[in-house]
């Protein structure tokens, strides 16, 4: 039987897929009494057949050699430079010979084609639009118990950023013997149309890594 797991789930967790993700909001709405009394708080309801899971430590009850697929969208960004790293490698190992790895993240390059356009005219907002962009500034710190809940449990900071030539070595050193860039519209195993958004590859990094 064919084995689909995608980390980073959020709001899509269609059946069919092992469905995972990382934030502490997950657990917290898995305990209905805390459900309850923090509901304002939460900005993200996960479906019900979403699992807490963390790539980096090792997705439950995910054994090496495993999967047919693996899926991530806009996840990789939100973690350290190392643990992205390490998550990489982890996905590596759950796949099968031959097993399909998409992922995609944020592109750096129009951030930065942006601020090289807007510098040379001068722009006085040029490099606050930049950080902006990147999404790896604080504008405002926020306080009070809503504040603290969202920098805790649904933060959106962006913690790293890549072009397309650093992602792609960063899968490639990990062991995956094909990578290349793909696009919504490209033909692939009907499963990932269940995952894939196409507005998610607007200003994005989209790659195909096979084990």
């Amino acid at each position: 039987m064919s084995k689909y797991v995608q980390y980073g789930c959020g709001q899509i967790a269609p059946d069919g897929w092992l469905n995972f993700d990382v934030s502490p909001t997950l657990r917290l709405q898995r305990v209905p009494l805390l459900r309850l009394i923090l509901k304002p708080y939460f900005d993200v309801h996960f479906p019900k057949n979403a699992k807490y899971g963390n790539i980096v430590k090792g997705l439950p009850g995910i054994s090496e050699n495993s999967c047919d697929a693996v899926f991530s969208s806009h996840v990789l960004e939100h973690i350290s430079l190392n643990s992205c790293r390490i998550a990489l490698k982890n996905t590596y190992k759950i796949l099968k010979p031959d097993g399909v790895f998409r992922v995609i993240i944020p592109d750096l390059w129009p951030c930065v084609e942006k601020y090289i356009k807007e510098y040379k005219q001068a722009d006085k907002d040029a490099s606050i639009n930049f950080i902006n962009c990147t999404m790896m500034g604080t504008e405002k710190r926020l306080y009070g118990f809503k504040a603290f809940m969202k920098a805790n449990y649904g933060s959106e900071a962006h913690l790293w950023m890549w072009d397309k030539y650093s992602f792609a070595e960063e899968i490639r050193k990990v062991g995956f013997k094909s990578v290349k860039p793909y696009s919504f519209t490209d033909k692939k195993d009907k499963m990932f149309e269940l995952v894939e958004e196409e507005e998610r590859f607007r200003d994005s990094l989209a790659f195909e890594a096979i084990k």
